[in-house]
């Protein structure tokens, strides 16, 4: 009963941060886009359409963390956390996507520049883009604070997304600046800067979801504390073989440990059953706990 109530509690966490991630993506997206037209700045309209990509990630974040939250069927017999991985991927494809739009844009204006007189972005632009770095590096912490408490792939994969948008204000800031110093050439170029760090979030934000997908085991820092809960358990001889895998969000942990070869089958289902409890209880990021008793004899 803990384990579910800690569930149900990380959900509507991570529902509340998705809804507020969603409000500011929204205000700043409008905001950045009216002050990169009025003040004539490519990279900040670029800028406004990372930061309206992010809505639809964070959407795409919720009906993942939804999908994963559905309980066992008889076509997933073992649940649907790795739901919340497929949602990981796709936003991955869709900051790839968002990436090389803004990129071939970049080189649409840089191309553009030769034989004209580009116009320098004004003051407002500079200002969004100030505005936007506090912002999103802001919303990157509370989300990734938020993702490490759920241990949501998904959660974690939006705060990198805040982030990503975070240091594409950045280039937005030094485009602009340049820009109006005299080198108009540097805000497009700005965007290609932009372009990279987004490019790079997505293929990060890939590979860990794809590794997740394919069994990868627990930290080692994490399996030695488990290895060090089952040896506490009184009974618990020797501690033979402890594995794990990632299973989405949560983890599967399989445990062969040795006791006294005397013991009747019910003081060593006893035991067993103490090892899998202590193991759920003290790691909640623990799915199940399968365990296997070999006898030592004496």
């Amino acid at each position: 009963m803990e384990q579910v109530n800690t569930n149900r509690s990380n959900f509507s966490l991570a529902m509340k941060v998705s809804r507020e991630s969603i409000a500011v993506n929204l205000l700043l997206s409008l905001g950045k886009l009216a002050a990169g037209i009025l003040g004539r700045s490519a990279a900040m309209v670029s800028d406004a359409v990372h930061s309206a990509s992010d809505v639809f990630s964070t959407l795409i974040v919720m009906v993942g963390l939804h999908l994963a939250r559905q309980s066992e069927d008889s076509d997933h017999e073992y649940g649907h956390e790795r739901l919340e991985c497929v949602a990981a991927i796709l936003l991955s494809v869709v900051l790839a996507v968002t990436g090389g739009i803004i990129g071939v844009s970049g080189v649409k204006h840089i191309l553009s520049i030769e034989g004209s007189r580009p116009s320098v972005p004004g003051l407002m632009a500079l200002w969004a883009a100030v505005i936007s770095i506090a912002a999103k590096e802001g919303m990157y912490w509370y989300t990734r604070r938020a993702a490490k408490k759920c241990g949501s792939a998904a959660l974690m994969a939006d705060a990198w997304h805040h982030r990503s948008d975070a240091l594409s204000s950045v280039g937005s800031l030094i485009g602009i600046a340049g820009a109006r110093l005299g080198i108009p050439a540097l805000d497009p170029v700005a965007s290609l800067v932009i372009c990279l760090f987004i490019l790079k979030a997505a293929v990060d934000i890939f590979r860990d979801a794809v590794s997740k997908l394919t069994d990868r085991a627990a930290s080692p820092g994490l399996e030695q504390e488990m290895g060090a809960v089952v040896l506490e358990q009184e009974g618990v001889r020797r501690l033979d073989l402890l594995k794990t895998r990632q299973f989405g969000s949560r983890i599967y942990v399989d445990v062969e440990f040795s006791a006294d070869g005397d013991l009747s089958l019910v003081e060593a289902h006893a035991i067993a059953q103490q090892v899998h409890d202590r193991i759920e209880a003290a790691f909640p990021s623990v799915k199940h706990c399968m365990v296997h008793v070999n006898p030592i004899e004496e």
